[in-house]
């Protein structure tokens, strides 16, 4: 497994990847696929901000799982802080590619600057709260019933890591 940053030839991948937990999981709160004219226009926004696109690839080349993190909030104040997301294939689950991404994305944030990182997770995804818990973050906020899918309401899980002990500049 290689972890790279992504190119627009992996967007059909992630396209892929991002519909499949549309449709199955929870772990994205929304109902609708999307396109890949949708993913194109995501991707070059996260460029054009100095964010990482990062994909998991197996050793012929096929994507299995991809990361990205961006702003947290869209005031100044928060210029330190990002939320993440990661989604692994439906047929690569549980092998390991959700934390080589997130240490990826870890690295990324640190040499960026960045002094924190938050993740949402829906309350009911132990296997990621776990991963998230392994990795140093903490459990610091639970939001109950902010969301809704397949006809049920989803309380929503916030963790944080700090990444460095730098002084606020």
């Amino acid at each position: 497994m290689i972890v790279r940053a992504a190119s627009e030839a992996d967007l059909p991948a992630i396209l892929e990847i991002y519909n499949d937990a549309v449709l199955h999981t929870t772990a994205i709160w929304n109902d609708m696929q999307v396109d890949l004219v949708n993913r194109r226009v995501w991707f070059n926004e996260r460029r054009s901000k100095g964010f990482p696109v990062l994909v998991s690839a197996d050793d012929d080349g096929g994507i299995n799982g991809y990361a990205s993190f961006g702003d947290w909030r869209a005031f100044d104040g928060y210029r330190h802080t990002v939320e993440h997301s990661v989604y692994v294939h439906k047929a690569a689950r549980g092998g390991g590619i959700g934390k080589a991404l997130m240490l990826a994305l870890i690295g990324e944030a640190r040499a960026l600057g960045k002094h924190a990182m938050v993740a949402g997770i829906e309350s009911g995804n132990a296997a990621s709260i776990r991963l998230h818990e392994k990795l140093g973050f903490q459990a610091v906020g639970h939001l109950p019933e902010v969301g809704t899918k397949f006809g049920k309401w989803l309380d929503l899980t916030f963790m944080q890591i700090t990444l460095d002990k730098a002084p606020p500049r």
